[in-house]
């Protein structure tokens, strides 16, 4: 499967809401966009999975690489787990292009 295909399935845009599948791996040592793996965005975070910690520092993490404000960006669905899909409301196909852009590969 390739990159693109990967990231098709991990990045969604629809009306005007980007949803993007993650994978979160807390405790690491540098915080960032790691790449894309098995059909999810996956992110490194130097914050701990304690007391919403991860989520506080994903959401941080997404805005800022992104330009966005934090307001704009909040986690659907996976509060408790290393998998999460996060929403950024008032998206338009340049914001999937600086995520696409942001991703390594």
């Amino acid at each position: 499967m390739s990159t693109e295909d990967v990231a098709a399935r991990a990045l969604s845009l629809r009306a005007g809401v980007l949803r993007i599948d993650v994978q979160v791996q807390p405790r690491a040592s540098r915080s960032g966009i790691v790449g894309l793996v098995a059909d999810r965005l996956k992110v490194a975070l130097t914050a701990p999975p304690v007391d919403g910690a991860a989520n506080e520092a994903l959401i941080e993490l997404l805005a800022r690489q992104l330009g966005v404000s934090r307001g704009r960006v909040c986690i659907e669905r996976g509060q408790t787990g290393r998998k999460k899909t996060v929403a950024i409301s008032g998206a338009d196909e340049a914001l999937l292009a600086a995520l696409r852009a942001a991703v390594p590969r």
